[in-house]
């Protein structure tokens, strides 16, 4: 009973996640483009090698109906390549296995090209199919076949184009949006794990380990913009736009920009600290647990940005001051200013992110 109640809540989650929910309606489109495709292709037109029809289907259907539409006239492109190029070779050397390699490598030759490249081996693939599904036709009955093979293609292309554009196309809206708040949550917990780990002896091996994870965090970020990016292509030729504006998105480059800024400051401390323990350098406890503290304060409000900073700023003004006015080494100051700014900076990413369109729903 406890492992049939793991496995629901870990579908549960899996499907709570908007990604996830926008690959498995994905995933259904390619096959009911495929299965329409080919049903349109063998039962109603009839047509002959009806299996171009769903393949070409499958490779249509992509995140966006934007990159349906424009990868389509790719593969139209790349697929009409590989049917004549099974054909020529076939035509001057029949089906042999020496043509038969030919064909694939002038196939993955003509892939290169830049208005392929992207479909590059559609052409090689569809040459081998042909080919090899043909391979005993005459010369005469190849030539017979090339309008069939043509306009199964078409075929394919049309049936993805409409199914990704009538069948809930995607916007991919909510998917960018959770990967932000994500970030914020990622950000947010390790400068309040900083705090706390800050509050002990330190450990070069713990101050490493931020710094692993403010890379993570960037990689994250990097993640993001790829979402919001396929999200703004989107919306573009969308039917669904007209109900979902989509406002927000627009806001999204902006926010994007503050994170990778709060990373980097992120970073800076972790190295700072790392620098220090290494010179072993004791901390004035003046500055020491005051400034803890705030770190610590930082990373609750990074994870919820709609709090209001101006409290941090102030104090941490009032830090600087005070110490300004305190008997500190002069050695202390380049640290503890460094610091202090690297917070700074934190805390104006926390509030221009806050004052940004709004990410959470």
């Amino acid at each position: 009973m406890l492992m049939v109640e793991r496995v629901w809540s870990r579908t549960r989650d899996w499907f709570a996640s908007p990604a996830n929910q926008t690959d498995a309606l994905q995933m259904f489109k390619a096959a009911l483009a495929a299965t329409a495709a080919w049903a349109l292709a063998e039962m109603v037109l009839g047509l002959e090698q009806a299996f171009l029809a769903p393949w070409v289907a499958l490779l249509t259907v992509h995140a966006t109906v934007h990159r349906t539409l424009w990868r389509g006239v790719q593969t139209v492109l790349a697929v009409g390549a590989g049917i004549l190029l099974s054909l020529v070779v076939v035509t001057a050397f029949e089906a042999t296995v020496w043509s038969f390699g030919l064909a694939l490598l002038v196939g993955l030759i003509l892939g290169r090209l830049p208005w392929l490249r992207e479909e590059g081996v559609t052409v090689a693939t569809t040459a081998l199919f042909v080919i090899t599904t043909g391979y005993n036709l005459s010369e005469q009955r190849a030539i017979d076949l090339l309008p069939d093979r043509l306009l199964d293609t078409a075929v394919g292309v049309g049936v993805a184009v409409l199914v990704n554009l009538l069948v809930f196309p995607p916007l991919n809206d909510r998917s960018a949006q959770q990967q932000i708040d994500d970030v914020d949550a990622k950000l947010g917990s390790l400068l309040s794990d900083m705090a706390t780990q800050m509050e002990r002896p330190w450990d070069s091996q713990e101050e490493d380990d931020w710094i692993e994870r403010t890379r993570e965090i960037s990689r994250d970020v990097d993640h993001a913009w790829s979402l919001v990016n396929t999200a703004r292509e989107a919306g573009r030729w969308n039917p669904r736009r007209r109900r979902h504006p989509g406002e927000e998105i627009q806001g999204y480059p902006q926010i994007l920009l503050r994170l990778e800024e709060g990373v980097v400051q992120t970073q800076s401390i972790a190295r700072q600290v790392r620098e220090s323990s290494r010179e072993a350098d004791s901390w004035d406890e003046r500055f020491r647990g005051r400034y803890i503290a705030l770190l610590a304060e930082t990373g609750r409000r990074v994870a919820d940005p709609d709090q209001d900073v101006a409290p941090l700023r102030a104090d941490l003004r009032e830090l600087a001051d005070d110490l300004s006015d305190e008997d500190l080494g002069a050695r202390y100051w380049p640290l503890y200013g460094a610091l202090i700014a690297n917070l700074q900076a934190i805390v104006d990413v926390v509030d221009d992110v806050a004052t940004a369109r709004p990410v959470r729903t």
